[in-house]
């Protein structure tokens, strides 16, 4: 049975996600034309992604990389991976590539603030403390995320990225997860919200 935070905030995702959609339509728009120019393939990326209580679901993006990018290396998207196209690099940017996850909200498989949505290999690294971050739903935008929008640039210059992800970046960015989780309300997500909207438009992504 759903509590009185969780019916709150499922009607703050509802309501805002749907107007994001909207409003963002031309944008949207935008990012299947360009999904679809960069090269042969699928417009949506589908990734599989641990949500609340460790159920596995599919997170919407628009594709950035060549078809098959999975095969091709690893799972961490590392400085300047050869594997993302010209295109995909702009919609990467500017974050258009992030929008379909507002389909995620929609269903109720995400919020649009919460932890960031992490890779089942990576999960299964997480000790029972940082699994309390599982409690919730994983957020388009939140605390970890906007501080690690240049996630790429962090992993640079380190032969064994994934070692350093899972040993020092990943457990950083579960610190703010958990502190997020301990002090969410309505107040702090819209803060997070207007924050987002800010990053995004006057401090955009720096790595090309």
């Amino acid at each position: 049975m759903e509590s009185k935070r969780d019916w709150t905030k499922r009607t703050f995702d509802l309501l805002f996600a749907t107007l994001g959609l909207v409003l963002l339509s031309p944008l949207f728009f935008l990012g299947i034309l360009l999904a679809k120019l960069q090269s042969k393939g699928p417009t949506f990326y589908k990734a599989k992604r641990v949500g609340r209580g460790e159920v596995i679901f599919e997170m919407y993006k628009f594709r950035t990389m060549v078809v098959n990018a999975d095969t091709l290396g690893g799972s961490l998207t590392t400085y300047r991976d050869q594997r993302i196209t010209s295109i995909g690099r702009f919609l990467r940017w500017t974050k258009l590539d992030e929008l379909p996850n507002l389909i995620n909200v929609i269903k109720g498989e995400m919020s649009l603030i919460g932890p960031r949505p992490e890779a089942p290999d990576y999960v299964k690294h997480y000790t029972q403390t940082q699994k309390q971050v599982l409690q919730v739903k994983p957020g388009m935008t939140g605390p970890s995320q906007l501080a690690n929008r240049d996630e790429e640039e962090k992993l640079k210059g380190h032969l064994d990225a994934e070692h350093y992800y899972i040993t020092e970046l990943m457990p950083e960015k579960l610190a703010l997860d958990l502190h997020y989780v301990a002090t969410q309300s309505i107040a702090t997500d819209i803060g997070w919200l207007l924050k987002t909207f800010w990053v995004v438009i006057f401090a955009p992504h720096r790595s090309k």
